[in-house]
């Protein structure tokens, strides 16, 4: 954006450096404006040189909000892409709240879902104020006012945002701003639109976490518990003090292990590993893979809460009156979230508290948790948010664990030091969160013209809320939503359908995994539809359409998706490829997948992609996370496993835990349906259908249904 300032506006823009315009929402809920040091929150900051700042209350994880949040203010201030920044909002729950989780976060792909209208809203109200502003000092009517680009004309008259910044600021926002119609739109929507990360990423200004330094900052990393579960009881520092740049080592207050100072990252590790430690696992997870799927299974066999969305009797008599029955058991393995950028934070003192320098995903519960931990209030604690190298659920823990390390390994030097603590890939695959396993077991009967009767079907997982602060919404009469969402309200119309939960118990930390309990939901409905299918001679898409009541708008638009897909790849009856379909975070996804098969060895050829995400704010963001979304969980499905032996983690790094090579990456085609509704998310809803896709094109090549994960498992090889 050209410039151009007279004299008396040079003179007159220099006299308010200080001033900028913000606009957000104040304490009581509405939009309100003021200076940039007023108490208001800011979701859009104008200063006086008339450059635009979005405050991003979402971080940036590689999942692009600070493209899609940027793109929505924009829009509705028509202000000048190329010249719009982006900054992390601070830690502030209050004001800077997920509007669906009640505090500040980012996840469940719900960034833009979210913050659709709140930041559409704040563009249209600084555009209002400017209009109005403008209008005052030409002595003309706003209505005779266009804005483009940053700059306001109207006849001969030219200005840009910050000339009229100051009067702004004296204005009172509407509350409902006029938005545009989507007819108007000239960002959202746009196919070719730079995202606002991709400089600094490419040429590495961009900062995250683990680039950060602070002057005289030590390095921390911390020894624990080989076993989940297990508490420190002694320990011998003698071999750690030999290594080069070694400072101390203490025991962690809560037992949990020992944290290792040094003067840099490395020598904290040699330290670390160096140390001799004791451990009292007489409340620890024991257990080797093959007891811990025992145990699931002996928890199928009686489910422990009652099943939804019928009885499991009614299930149960007519799977007994049906004319024929498949019975399938699935076993799904631990996965690790395995993020590229290994977990890490930096916490300096302050003159009030303290601050963390994090690619930080949660400030909700990362304030709240460091503040009881350090005695502190959690407004003494603040958050500056950085990038983050991938996440996929893996930083946002109900217990901060990595910062809570941190604070407790700062509190331990006296509050008073700077303190870097790093993660080892090592540390996070050994003893991070995981995937919980889950076991399902399905009994369903057909009639004698092959369609469904009845359907019993039983997960047995551990609960990931139960425990938690977020036990109270999440948990219903005992059942953990998250255990069974993506079957028990599946979207398809099953007859019979009851789906029991048993939970597994032990000391393993488990956690949210890139689209949670869709990841092993979807998969084995999609499978165990797709046996149906083959079962009475169907063709799988078209009895999945048979399937749904197009007067459902739900079902209407899962149908639409399906048939998108079926289009796209050109899907004819009887071809041997793989289907699956799965509505998750409020999107529907439906996958048709082309693999090569020569005797074990598998390639996966194409995989086409048709999305309803609503509103297609950022089409080539969206496009982005569906190819994203569908190599994670190609990735997962083909060879990944978290095991154990005698209660101890197998694998370590990627050479035994392999991420998705580019060599296995099949060519992706993406078809984005039309939508006017409100957008939903796209972070995380392409993984479930994937595995089941492939795993399906699999069984049309080769007639082997791969029940359980990793494929590898059967035989495979993947090329």
């Amino acid at each position: 954006m050209t410039m151009q300032l007279s004299r008396r506006d040079f003179l007159k823009s220099a006299a308010a450096t200080s001033a900028a315009l913000v606009v957000g929402i104040n304490a009581r809920g509405l939009l309100a404006a003021g200076h940039a040091d007023s108490v208001v929150n800011p979701f859009v900051r104008i200063d006086a040189n008339g450059f635009v700042t979005v405050i991003a209350k979402h971080f940036e994880m590689g999942q692009g909000t600070t493209t899609g949040l940027t793109t929505l203010v924009a829009e509705e201030l028509d202000a000048d892409w190329r010249t719009v920044k982006v900054e992390f909002a601070p830690a502030d729950g209050e004001k800077y709240k997920n509007l669906f989780w009640g505090s500040q976060g980012t996840g469940g792909s719900s960034a833009i879902a979210n913050s659709f209208m709140q930041y559409r809203e704040a563009g249209a109200a600084a555009r209002d104020l400017l209009l109005r502003a403008a209008a005052m000092e030409w002595g003309v009517d706003a209505t005779d006012i266009v804005v483009s680009s940053g700059i306001l004309t109207s006849g001969s008259r030219r200005g840009h945002f910050g000339q009229f910044v100051e009067q702004a600021m004296t204005l009172t926002p509407p509350q409902k701003p006029t938005l545009k119609s989507p007819q108007q739109f000239k960002l959202i929507g746009k196919v070719e639109l730079p995202r606002k990360d991709s400089q600094g990423k490419t040429d590495g200004s961009a900062k995250f976490a683990i680039d950060l330094k602070i002057p005289g900052m030590v390095y921390a990393a911390v020894r624990r518990s080989p076993r989940f579960g297990g508490l420190l009881t002694s320990f011998d520092a003698t071999a750690a003090k030999k290594i080069g740049g070694f400072i101390d080592a203490k025991a962690l207050p809560n037992n949990a292990g020992i944290v290792v100072y040094a003067k840099n990252t490395w020598a904290a590790f040699q330290a670390r590993d160096a140390i001799q430690a004791e451990w009292d696992f007489a409340n620890a997870e024991s257990r080797s893979t093959e007891d811990i799927i025992a145990s699931h299974r002996e928890l199928m066999d009686k489910p422990e809460y009652d099943s939804r969305p019928v009885k499991r009797v009614q299930a149960q008599t007519a799977i007994d009156a049906a004319a024929r029955t498949l019975e399938v058991e699935f076993v799904f393995p631990f996965l690790a979230h395995a993020p590229m950028e290994p977990l890490n934070c930096v916490i300096e003192p302050t003159g009030n508290g303290v601050r963390f320098h994090d690619g930080c995903q949660a400030p909700g519960i990362v304030q709240g948790t460091i503040a009881q931990v350090l005695g502190l209030q959690p407004e003494q604690v603040e958050i500056n948010t950085v990038y983050a190298g991938g996440s996929f659920g893996r930083r946002a823990t109900p217990t901060a664990d990595y910062q809570v390390e941190a604070a407790l390994a700062f509190a331990l030097l006296g509050k008073k030091i700077p303190l870097k603590l790093v993660w080892s890939r090592e540390d996070d695959i050994r003893g991070g969160y995981y995937r919980a396993m889950a076991l399902h077991r399905a009994k369903i009967g057909l009639d004698e013209k092959g369609k469904i009767a009845g359907w019993d079907h039983r997960i047995a997982t551990r609960s990931i809320m139960k425990g938690t602060a977020f036990e109270g919404f999440a948990v219903k009469d005992g059942v953990d939503h998250s255990s069974i969402e993506g079957a028990e309200d599946t979207l398809y119309n099953l007859p019979g359908f009851a789906v029991g939960l048993s939970d597994f118990q032990s000391p393993i930390t488990t956690l949210w995994w890139r689209s949670v309990g869709h990841s092993h939901t979807a998969y084995a409905m999609e499978s165990l539809l797709d046996m149906v299918a083959h079962e009475s001679a169907q063709d799988p898409i078209a009895m999945r359409l048979g399937l749904l009541d197009r007067a459902d708008d739900r079902q209407n638009r899962m149908a639409g998706v399906i048939e998108a897909a079926r289009d796209l790849a050109g899907w004819q009856k009887g071809d041997r490829r793989g289907f699956a379909a799965h509505f998750s975070f409020n999107t529907w996804v439906a996958v048709i997948a082309d693999v090569s098969v020569n005797h074990k060895q598998v390639h996966v050829d194409k995989l086409h992609i048709a999305v309803d995400c609503g509103i297609a704010v950022n089409p080539d963001v969206i496009r982005a996370q569906m190819e994203g979304g569908a190599g994670y969980g190609l990735g997962a499905v083909l060879r990944n496993e978290i095991t154990f032996k005698d209660g101890e983690v197998e694998q370590s790094n990627f050479p035994d835990y392999e991420p998705l090579r580019i060599t296995d990456m099949p060519e992706v085609e993406v078809t984005i349906v039309a939508s006017a509704a409100a957008p939903s998310g796209v972070g995380e809803p392409a993984t479930p259908p994937t595995g089941p896709a492939v795993a399906n094109a699999i069984f049309a090549k080769t007639g082997q249904r791969i029940t359980q994960l990793p494929m590898t498992k059967f035989g495979f090889e993947f090329v």
